[in-house]
């Protein structure tokens, strides 16, 4: 089967010929362009051959054409640092306007999926990362507590910054289908969590925003819901229009893979890979055991061998490689 074969036929339920496997990561040093980010990706993936691309584009476009500043890093493992906010003040909010598809930097990130769809070709699905709207609110800010502190002092002005967020992203995310992407790996960031809000808070701050840019993509698309962070509401989200579903399950606070299988229902799980864990830190030999033994475990559900979360950059190259061989030893 081509890769996207493989996964379509999981995301019918059918049995393919072989389990599915991706994992992506950064490239801080090449990710500030459209044509560094389309390398990037690429490269990794002309590489390893994995069975789905999740774009990884830095996490900071979709604010920079709202005002956020960033300095470049160059280090294959450093982040870029960031030097302004473009949201200070509780007025500033105000400020957040609905913005096209054409400012420049999402229309730069435009650029980069139509140049990665036309060299990887068309037997793989591409999804594009986007965060939630109130996720790109908490990063438009300095930190998680200032846009608490800002719903408390005035919830209206705030929310009504989420809506015109949601507003730009629904535009964008239909663009994003006509630039290539399969459709959207949708991400909660920390805030679909318990450490920062209650269910009833996410619910009225994050849930119904959430929803419009998702529901753009069309009844076609392939989203995936990435619901990150510890104490998540995996289960509490698990109606939401996707196919896939990935968390951090090596995360002893969330849903083991077998509890989120089931928690998920109709969606297909993906994850397995303890990416801070063994997949950084063990041996090529140990990988490969570990690989074969969630197979052995999981081989009667329908999952995606992946990462919790974006990999360390610094994760070894023979790890990812002994990953990528022994998944694509096994049969179904």
């Amino acid at each position: 089967m081509t890769p996207r074969e493989r996964i379509d036929a999981l995301v019918k339920g059918e049995t393919p010929d072989r389990p599915a496997v991706t994992v992506w990561r950064h490239f801080y040093h090449m990710e500030s362009t459209a044509q560094g980010l389309s390398d990037a990706m690429c490269g990794f993936q002309e590489k390893f051959h994995w069975d789905l691309m999740k774009i990884n584009p830095r996490a900071s476009y979709h604010m920079e054409d709202w005002g956020n500043v960033l300095e470049w890093s160059d280090s294959e493992f450093s982040k870029h640092k960031k030097t302004k906010f473009a949201v200070e003040t509780v007025a500033d909010w105000d400020k957040i306007q609905v913005l096209q598809p054409s400012a420049p930097v999402l229309a730069e990130l435009l650029k980069a999926v139509t140049m990665i769809r036309k060299r990887i070709g068309s037997d793989l699905h591409l999804l594009m990362t986007m965060f939630t709207p109130l996720s790109i609110a908490g990063d438009l800010v300095k930190d998680d507590q200032t846009l608490l502190a800002h719903l408390s002092e005035d919830k209206s002005r705030v929310i009504g910054a989420i809506e015109r967020i949601a507003e730009t992203f629904r535009l964008y995310a239909i663009e994003l289908r006509n630039a290539g992407a399969d459709g959207l790996f949708y991400a909660t960031t920390q805030w679909a969590s318990k450490t920062l809000l209650t269910y009833e808070q996410y619910q009225e701050y994050g849930r119904k925003y959430d929803l419009i840019p998702l529901e753009a993509t069309g009844s076609d698309a392939l989203n995936l819901l990435h619901v990150c962070a510890s104490d998540n509401y995996l289960a509490e989200l698990s109606d939401y229009p996707t196919k896939i579903t990935n968390w951090d399950e090596s995360d002893p606070t969330n849903l083991s893979l077998a509890d989120g299988i089931t928690a998920i229902d109709d969606n297909l799980a993906m994850g397995g890979l303890d990416h801070n864990g063994w997949l950084l830190k063990a041996t090529p030999e140990e990988i490969e055991f570990k690989v074969r033994d969630i197979y052995h475990r999981h081989r009667d559900s329908r999952f995606i061998f992946g990462p919790g979360c974006s990999i360390p950059p610094e994760t070894p190259m023979d790890n990812l490689r002994a990953l990528a061989d022994t998944v694509k030893s096994l049969k179904y």
